[in-house]
């Protein structure tokens, strides 16, 4: 009897919150944990298919202007929870503090997933190829 071939993909949602290669699916954007003690290191090119994420110089200078959209929205989202939760506090250096402390600790996450947003939905013409493999890639012609 014959074994049925499965072959399950990633849906893009998932493959872009493990920060994986928005081509293939499989190789990982970044070394190492999000809120690891070692410094988070972007690859320069998948293991697997070969894609070159830094697709033309200044391209994550884009990944900036998420990562302020990313820091905005959380720095309103943890200020109206402190609202809510005190009651109606108006002093000045609670919210401050709150913010603060909130850029701070989603740093790693706004540095990490604003980048993985701009290569997923931001970059025209960088899109999911399913039928690539490993083997037909030839490991000097990097590219797109």
């Amino acid at each position: 009897m014959k074994e049925k071939e499965t072959t399950y993909e990633l849906s893009e949602f998932k493959a872009a919150s493990k920060a994986l290669c928005p081509r293939c699916r499989k190789g990982k954007i970044f070394t190492g944990n999000t809120y690891g003690f070692k410094t988070q290191k972007m690859n320069t090119h998948c293991d697997y298919c070969g894609l070159r994420y830094e697709r033309e110089p200044g391209y994550f200078y884009v990944s900036m202007f998420v990562s302020y959209a990313f820091t905005v929205a959380e720095m309103i989202t943890a200020c109206v929870a402190t609202y809510i939760l005190t009651g109606n506090d108006s002093s000045f250096w609670l919210y401050s503090i709150v913010a603060l402390v909130t850029v701070f600790v989603l740093s790693p996450f706004n540095y990490r997933y604003s980048r993985v947003v701009l290569m997923y939905w931001l970059s025209p013409g960088l899109n999911y190829n399913p039928n690539i493999k490993q083997k037909e890639i030839n490991p000097t012609s990097r590219t797109l």
